[in-house]
């Protein structure tokens, strides 16, 4: 938690106000009860009417003025409580973004949003907490005492008893919340995981009238995550009853002892009734700290979880000094390529070697599992190789700066991807300043003009996030004119033709052809007709190239492309 307090240097001012403030409030407080017991024993008990008007006055301003400062240090500490939270979810949304695919496979999407979100929430609350309480607790404690021995010493030994029940009481239930606080944030990881699979998987769902399926998956998290905050809030709120039961043990206590020094005469009833407000005082401060003690260990478990996303070195970064190439422009050479997941038995690609030059189109093609998409997955760097080296225009990409060589590749991933917006603005999602008409030639390249011109508002019509208003051979098509708007020297198709029919899978290649004609051009296709007129054909097959050349070639000398070949053509398509 104090790793966090770094980013509160921009409201250490703020922060220096609200304990300024905040002191100011608890000396007010602490000067009220001496004042109410000077008019009770020198004004109500003696008949003295001047006294009380002069000393009410002065207790009128002083409660004035703290509430004064209590308001103030109210609004600063909101301010930089929620400042903090800012900053906080701009940091790790920003640290969030320069991970590569592993680490996001590693933490998972849901546990990533529950982190940016929830856990920020409970921090930006304690700190409100701390800054309104842990100045004003200790100073009103101690304040306290020193008032209450100022105004009888001998009724000490009661607050000398009760104040270690208090603390124990405060420690016990502290070390008891933590680890159930920490279960109750993984616990709404899990409950997020459900939900998001439960909407985002909804077609499926329904699909397979899995409804109550997946209702019973939800309500399981649900009551876990119910239960569990049942018996953490269960132990927590027994602070309050406790601390009240206390306080009017104390009370009575007081009373108790002070009436037989009032009878005897040792001892004025407004001194005694100060000291129970001192006493109520002390107490009260006690049970702040309890207050911070019972969010504090979750505030905890969120900190450690929010520094373990912070913390997570991305495996994917840039050198400090990155190599640049100007000579060549479009050229990718894989060098004796092999890759394994994290945790995978078997690799998913091994000993790859093959080029692809401008002009080329180059397709790749094998069975499901083969490696396609892992290939092509390498070359903006999306993972790094195990061994062996990818070339981009003669320069290994490890060597270069991710944005230098992301900005060569035009990619579309193999799920079309469509953020909420126009459908302009998801087309200049590949070039920010696209003029209109790059936008238009983009998609009519990407024969997605037809259904853009007949949506009610055209390029301004709005899709859906996730895409969801469009089919799924739109959100490809679209996805293709968001890469080709940038007019990449690299255009990497990542099965991207699979949701389009075949007569607009031809016009689309035919397009491509002339647009992608000073450009390298690489294809990952399940279609044999897809690939048939690539300039070379690369087959995977289990991660290892199983065969390399034109269509004709392959049918002769490449068993595994024969085989997919004729599973998926008929002999008079062959010939």
């Amino acid at each position: 938690m104090l790793r966090l307090t770094k980013y509160l240097k921009p409201y250490a001012l703020m922060a220096m106000s609200v304990v300024v403030l905040v002191f100011l409030q608890v000396l007010a407080d602490l000067k009220l009860p001496n004042l109410m017991a000077t008019i009770v024993d020198g004004g109500i008990m003696k008949g003295n009417t001047g006294l009380i008007w002069d000393t009410g006055k002065v207790m009128l301003l002083i409660a004035l003025g703290g509430a004064v400062c209590a308001v103030i240090a109210g609004y600063f500490s909101s301010r930089t409580s929620v400042g903090l939270g800012r900053d906080l979810r701009g940091k790790v949304f920003s640290h969030v973004e320069s991970f590569s695919l592993h680490e996001f496979d590693k933490i998972g999407t849901a546990s990533l949003i529950t982190r940016t979100t929830n856990d920020v929430t409970q921090i930006q609350m304690v700190m409100m907490l701390i800054l309104n309480m842990v100045v004003r607790a200790p100073v009103m404690c101690i304040g306290g005492v020193v008032m209450a021995l100022s105004e009888d010493a001998r009724l000490s030994w009661i607050l000398a008893a009760v104040i270690p029940v208090v603390a124990a009481v405060v420690v016990f239930l502290a070390s008891m919340g933590l680890p159930l606080f920490s279960a109750m944030q993984k616990k709404i990881d899990r409950l997020n995981l459900v939900l998001r699979e439960g909407l985002t998987g909804v077609r499926v769902i329904r699909a397979f009238n899995r409804e109550d399926h997946e209702a019973r998956r939800f309500d399981d998290a649900n009551r876990d995550l119910t239960q569990n905050a049942i018996r953490v809030y269960r132990l927590m709120n027994a602070a309050m009853p406790v601390m009240m039961l206390t306080m009017n043990f104390t009370t009575i206590a007081i009373m108790w002892a002070g009436s037989h020094r009032v009878d005897a005469g040792t001892l004025e009833v407004g001194r005694m009734m100060a000291f129970i407000q001192y006493a109520m005082q002390i107490l009260m401060s006690l049970l702040m700290v309890s207050m911070i003690f019972v969010m504090l260990p979750r505030a905890a478990a969120s900190a450690d979880r929010i520094n373990q996303v912070l913390d997570s070195v991305p495996e994917i970064v840039d050198k400090e000094e990155a190599t640049k190439s100007d000579s060549e422009r479009g050229h990718i050479e894989f060098k004796d390529v092999s890759f394994s997941y994290p945790g995978a038995e078997a690799p998913a690609l091994s000993h790859v070697s093959f080029k692809a030059g401008p002009g080329q189109v180059t397709a790749i093609l094998g069975g499901t599992g083969s490696g396609k998409s892992t290939l092509v997955s390498l070359i903006p760097r999306f993972y790094d190789v195990s061994s062996g080296q990818v070339l981009v225009d003669g320069v290994d990409v490890r060597e270069m700066t991710q944005e230098d060589l992301r900005a060569r590749i035009g990619f579309v991933p193999q799920k079309a991807v469509l953020f909420s917006g126009t459908v302009a603005d998801n087309v200049r999602f590949g070039k920010l300043d696209a003029t209109d008409e790059e936008v238009r030639h983009a998609t009519e390249t990407a024969q997605a003009l037809d259904f853009v011109s007949e949506m009610k508002e055209g390029f301004n019509s709005l899709i859906a996030q996730g895409g969801t208003n469009v089919s799924g051979g739109q959100k490809q098509r679209l996805s293709i004119a968001r890469a080709l708007v940038r007019r990449p020297e690299i255009c990497v198709f990542d099965d991207s033709f699979s949701a389009v029919d075949f007569k607009t899978d031809a016009n689309l290649r035919a397009a491509l052809k002339s647009e992608t004609k000073d450009a390298t051009v690489i294809i990952v296709a399940q279609r044999v007709s897809t690939v048939m007129g690539a300039d070379r054909i690369v087959v995977l097959d289990e991660g290892a190239v199983a065969g390399i050349g034109t269509h004709k070639q392959l049918m002769k000398t490449c068993e595994v492309y024969r085989e997919i070949v004729l599973s998926q053509l008929s002999e008079e398509e062959i010939a």
